[in-house]
C-alpha cells in the first residue's frame, strides 16, 4: 500500500488549496478514505472521510462548509478542496486508508499573510 499526498503550500488567509492523495497497492474503489491533519504541538485529528463510492462524506466541525472531500476511483485518487483557509488550518495533512495503519507521508499547509 502506498499513499502519496501533494498540493500543500503557503497560502494567504481566505485562499484555497487542493490536496491530492494518489493511492496504490490495494483496490482503492473498495475502501473508505480519509484526511487527517496535525498542527504543531497538537494531536493528529480527523478532517474528513469519504465512502468507497463517494456517496457518503463526513467533516469535522472545524472545516465543515469550507472543505470538500472527493475521489476519482478511475484515478485511485482522493482530494481535499480547502477554501476560505484560516491560520488555524496550518498543519501537516495526511491521507489515510480508513481503519488501517496505512498513512501517507503528509503535505504541509501553511496559512499566513
Amino acid at each position: 500500500v502506498q499513499l502519496v499526498e501533494s498540493g500543500g503550500g503557503l497560502v494567504q488567509p481566505g485562499g484555497s488549496l487542493r490536496l491530492s492523495c494518489a493511492a496504490s497497492g490495494f483496490t482503492f474503489r473498495s475502501y473508505t478514505m480519509s484526511w487527517y491533519r496535525q498542527a504543531p504541538t497538537k494531536e493528529r485529528e480527523l478532517v474528513a472521510t469519504i465512502a468507497s463510492t463517494g456517496g457518503t462524506t463526513y467533516y469535522a466541525s472545524a472545516v465543515k462548509g469550507r472543505f470538500t472531500i472527493s475521489r476519482d476511483n478511475t484515478k485511485n485518487t482522493v482530494y481535499l478542496q480547502m477554501n476560505s483557509l484560516k491560520p488555524e488550518d496550518t498543519a501537516v495533512y495526511y491521507c489515510r486508508k480508513w481503519g488501517t495503519d496505512y498513512w501517507g507521508q503528509g503535505t504541509q499547509v501553511t496559512v499566513s499573510s
